[in-house]
C-alpha cells in the first residue's frame, strides 16, 4: 500500500515512525510522499531523514498513479473535501482504508506470546492511531453489536465517558434505538459486513449530545480471528456540513429560478390588472352607489387590488436586493418591529412580550431587511395565535460562536409536522389569504446575511422561529 501524507506536523512524524517500527501481516504500507509547505515541520524532517519525497502543494499528490491511500493530517475539512473531489477513483482517502492499517497493530487479543513490554508498545500504538492519527469517529464492535472500544473523538461528541459506552449496543449509543438499524432507509453496515465478510459503506443520521441531527458516512471493516468474523471496525465521518451545503445550493438554485419566473409573470400580469382596475373605477363613476352593478364593480375592484398585492409580493420576492450592511444594535430593531406590529396584536387581544439580552455587540446587517423579516415573523405569529395568547420576542448572545439569536415564539396552533420542511418554499401557505412568499423572502434575506433561520413547532403548543446572525467582532458593543 503506497501512501501519500498531506500535512507534515507531529502526527505525520508519528505515522512515519509507527510504520518503521511495526511489522505488518496483511498489508505492506509505504509512505512515498509528504505534502507540507513548512520545511521545518516535524513530519518533513522525519521524511527527509528516510529519503521520502516532500512537496509543498498537496495538489501535486492527487495526479500520481502510484498512490493507493491519501492520509489527510492537516485537520482542515476544506483540504479533505478537496482531496475527495480531485483524487483518482482508485485512490482511497483516510476514512476508506485506514481500518485495515491500524487494526494490524491492534490485534491485542492474539499477542499472548509477546512480552509485557511488546504488549504495552502495541497497545500504545493502537491507541495513538485511533485517538490521535484518526480524526474520524471510531468504534470497535463485536458480532452481537456490543461496543468493544471507542476513540476519544467520538466520546467527546457524545458527551459520554468510556465506562458509559463499553459493552453497550452501538445502535443504543449512536442512534438512541432499542434495536439494530434496518431497512432500506437505515441499513446497518455492520450486519452487511458480518454477512459478507467484506467492508460495507452507508450514510446514517446520528444524534449528538444535544439531540441534533448529524449526517454520517459510515464504513465498516471485518475483524477476522482464526478465520471467523468476530466483529467490525466502524469508521464514521461527519458529512453534515457537506449535506447542508448541498441543500443550500439546491434551495438557492430553486429560489433563483422561481424568482426569474415570478418577475416575468408579475410584469405580464401587472398591466392588464391596471387596465381592469382603471376601467372598473371609470364605470363606477357613472353609476349611483345604490346601483346593484356598482356593488358588483366594487367587488371586482377589491379583488383586482388583492391581485396587485400578490403581484407586488412576487416582484419583491424576485428582486431580493443585496443587503446594505452596516453595524446596528439588534435590540433596537427588535423594539421597532414590536412597535410597528403591536396594534395588530392588540386588535386580536394578543400580547407581545420581549426579553432582550443586554450584552449583544452590534451586528453587521441591513436594518430595513432584518426589520422586514421580524415584522413578517411577528405578523405570522399573530395570525397563528388565538385571542388571549402571547408572543415572545427574545434576543441572546453566544460568545463562543460570536453569534446573535433572535427568537419569535408564539402560543398558537403550531405547524403540522408534514409542513415543516415546506414552509420556506415559495407559494406554500396554510393561510386562506396568504401568498406563500413572506417566509420564502425572509429565508432569502437571512441567507444573504450569511445567517440561518430555523423553525421548531409542536401542533397545539406553538411555534418558535430562530434567526442566527454573526456578530461584528471588536469592542463596538451596545444593547
Amino acid at each position: 500500500m503506497n501512501i501519500a501524507v498531506v500535512g507534515g506536523g507531529k502526527r505525520c512524524k508519528q505515522l512515519i515512525e509507527m510504520i518503521d517500527r511495526h511489522s505488518f501481516q496483511e498489508v505492506d504500507p509505504k509512505i512515498l510522499v509528504v505534502a507540507e509547505s513548512d520545511p521545518q515541520a516535524p513530519g518533513v524532517m522525519a521524511a527527509r531523514q528516510r529519503d521520502i519525497l516532500v512537496v509543498e502543494d498537496y495538489n501535486q499528490v492527487l495526479g500520481r498513479d502510484d498512490i493507493d491511500l491519501i492520509v489527510e493530517l492537516t485537520g482542515s475539512m476544506d483540504v479533505y473535501n478537496n482531496i475527495i473531489a480531485k483524487k483518482k477513483n482508485a485512490v482511497r482517502a483516510i476514512a476508506a482504508q485506514t481500518a485495515q492499517l491500524f487494526w494490524e497493530i491492534s490485534r491485542i487479543s492474539t499477542l499472548q506470546k509477546k512480552t509485557d513490554q511488546e504488549l504495552r508498545e502495541t497497545r500504545s500504538l493502537y491507541h495513538m492511531v485511533i485517538n490521535e492519527l484518526l480524526q474520524e469517529d471510531v468504534l470497535v464492535i463485536s458480532y452481537d453489536y456490543r461496543i468493544l472500544d471507542i476513540n476519544d473523538t467520538l466520546l467527546k461528541k457524545l458527551g459520554l465517558s468510556r465506562e458509559q459506552v463499553i459493552g453497550r449496543p452501538c445502535y443504543e449509543i449512536t442512534h438512541k434505538r432499542q434495536a439494530p438499524c434496518d431497512g432500506d432507509l437505515h441499513p446497518c453496515p455492520l450486519k452487511e459486513t458480518l454477512a459478507t465478510e467484506k467492508p460495507s459503506q452507508t450514510t446514517h443520521i446520528h444524534f449528538d449530545k444535544n439531540d441534533r441531527k448529524m449526517y454520517y458516512s459510515i464504513s465498516t471493516y471485518p475483524l477476522i480471528e482464526h478465520g471467523d468474523v468476530i466483529g467490525a471496525i466502524e469508521i464514521s465521518r461527519d458529512i453534515s456540513n457537506e449535506i447542508n451545503v448541498q441543500k443550500s445550493l439546491m434551495h438557492q438554485e430553486k429560489m433563483a429560478s422561481i424568482g426569474r419566473l415570478s418577475a416575468g409573470v408579475a410584469h405580464e400580469i401587472n398591466n392588464p390588472l391596471t387596465t381592469i382596475l382603471t376601467t372598473t373605477m371609470l364605470v363606477q363613476e357613472d353609476l349611483p352607489k345604490n346601483d346593484p352593478i356598482y356593488n358588483e364593480l366594487e367587488t371586482i375592484a377589491k379583488e383586482t387590488l388583492r391581485c396587485r398585492k400578490i403581484v407586488t409580493s412576487l416582484l419583491n420576492f424576485a428582486r431580493q436586493n443585496k443587503p446594505v450592511i452596516q453595524p446596528h444594535k439588534i435590540n433596537e430593531i427588535v423594539m421597532d418591529s414590536i412597535i410597528l406590529t403591536h396594534k395588530q396584536a392588540a386588535f386580536k387581544d394578543i400580547s407581545i412580550e420581549h426579553d432582550l439580552a443586554n450584552n449583544i455587540p452590534k451586528v453587521p446587517i441591513d436594518k430595513g431587511q432584518i426589520e422586514q423579516v421580524l415584522i413578517n415573523l411577528v405578523l405570522n405569529a399573530i395570525d397563528a395565535t388565538e385571542p388571549g395568547g402571547t408572543i415572545f420576542v427574545k434576543t441572546s448572545w453566544d460568545e463562543s460562536k460570536q453569534e446573535v439569536a433572535v427568537q419569535v415564539i408564539d402560543t398558537g396552533k403550531g405547524i403540522d409536522p408534514g409542513d415543516i420542511d415546506r414552509i420556506f418554499d415559495p407559494f406554500f401557505t396554510t393561510k386562506g389569504n396568504g401568498t406563500g412568499l413572506g417566509l420564502a423572502l425572509s429565508h432569502g434575506i437571512i441567507e444573504e446575511h450569511g445567517g440561518a433561520i430555523n423553525v421548531e413547532s409542536e401542533p397545539g403548543y406553538g411555534t418558535t422561529f430562530t434567526i442566527l446572525l454573526k456578530s461584528e467582532k471588536g469592542n463596538n458593543h451596545g444593547s
